[in-house]
């Protein structure tokens, strides 16, 4: 069973709290809704701290949707209590980065899903087809992608324009870079309190002179936390990108990564997504294929969200090989590996365009409250 949005929506608006005349949709309590096929998740907001008021309306949402919506639905509802306040005008704010066109947003739910690969291999085939690329590497306590661009020893130089400060990044095949890579040593751990990675975010995007770039490729953290909350408030991300194994353990991890994007205090439209590690070719029998990981996972899963699949990239050992020299695989010329990420890019630039076509222009995420944003 397939639950749509609208359904749990339109139950919803028959439950009220407290005696009120109008419904928790009309009075806009209900902060988020994440349906995944009959599973059913919902955020909601109320004003009365008492037990009994929190366990009324879970009670309350349980039956309305098993009556109107589906008998067997699996329903999670977290209630968070919020005295009544007037609206302040405390919003964080984020600011269009000059000469950017599009920020995209790289994410995986869960770490070694080949994220930073598929970042580096991106911006490669975006930059070959004539296009301005740059790539911050956010993955503030991992960073990778001054390895796989061969800058390890490279470091952004300090230059000035208009008057201003600010950092120039490293360039490297035709793609500009900025990585907290270049300002840890690589044998030190990064250990930071989520305020300091984030300022530390904030510099290297907001504190660089970028120039004109057509995508600006940012390769987040695995999860969702504070980087990714951080980036969507500072800056208006065009689209997200979710990268997964077709593993089950893999796509329940995505599954999150598409719901923190969807949520409604955030609203950053998914893109796609990607399928890494979906079959092993040897490169001495590039017909054979073994779906190491299972077969059709990251599919089925863009199928049940209504997302597209952008991309199914081969587990080949010439992907982890090129990483670790520093030369991308998509550098190559008609390999199967550089043939899945042209199509990656092309398929990009197919899904920013409608994007951007069919909606608004992209605002950076502004946040009064936490509410929807918790694990």
């Amino acid at each position: 069973m397939n639950i749509q949005k609208k359904q749990v929506e339109e139950a919803l608006n028959k439950v009220k709290v407290n005696g009120d005349d109008k419904s928790l949709i009309e009075n806009g309590l209900v902060t988020n809704i994440v349906v995944f096929g009959d599973e059913v998740n919902i955020d909601v907001t109320i004003h009365n701290p008492t037990l009994h008021a929190k366990k009324q309306v879970e009670v309350d949402i349980l039956k309305v949707i098993h009556a109107d919506v589906y008998p067997k639905a699996k329903i999670t509802t977290r209630v968070t209590v919020v005295a009544k306040q007037e609206e302040t005008v405390n919003l964080i704010r984020g600011e269009q980065i000059e000469g950017v066109k599009n920020i995209i947003a790289v994410a995986s739910g869960k770490g070694g899903v080949g994220k930073s690969t598929v970042t580096a291999n991106l911006a490669i085939a975006l930059q070959k087809k004539g296009y301005k690329v740059g790539v911050v590497d956010a993955d503030i306590y991992g960073p990778s992608q001054h390895i796989m661009f061969d800058v390890e020893k490279s470091r952004p130089e300090a230059s000035n324009v208009n008057g201003k400060p600010v950092m120039l990044p490293v360039e490297s095949y035709g793609v500009k870079l900025l990585s907290i890579g270049f300002f840890a040593p690589g044998s030190q751990a990064v250990v930071w309190r989520g305020p300091m990675a984030t300022k530390a975010l904030n510099q290297l995007i907001k504190d660089a002179y970028w120039g004109e770039i057509d995508y600006l490729l940012i390769d987040l953290p695995p999860g969702t936390g504070d980087i990714h909350l951080s980036l969507v408030q500072a800056v208006p991300v065009t689209g997200a990108v979710i990268v997964s194994t077709p593993q089950n353990i893999a796509l329940a991890d995505a599954k999150k990564g598409v719901g923190m994007f969807q949520l409604d205090t955030i609203q950053v439209p998914v893109l796609g997504l990607v399928e890494n590690m979906a079959y092993f070719t040897p490169e001495e029998l590039p017909e054979n294929k073994y779906y190491i990981f299972g077969k059709d996972g990251t599919k089925n899963l863009a199928d049940d969200l209504n997302l597209p699949l952008l991309a199914e990239i081969p587990l080949v050992q010439g992907v982890r090989e090129a990483a670790d020299i520093g030369r991308p695989v998509a550098l190559q010329e008609d390999t199967d590996s550089a043939k899945a990420f042209v199509k990656l890019a092309d398929n990009l630039i197919e899904q920013v365009a409608s994007r951007n076509e069919k909606l608004d222009p992209t605002e950076a995420v502004k946040i009064t409250n936490m509410d929807g944003c918790s694990s």
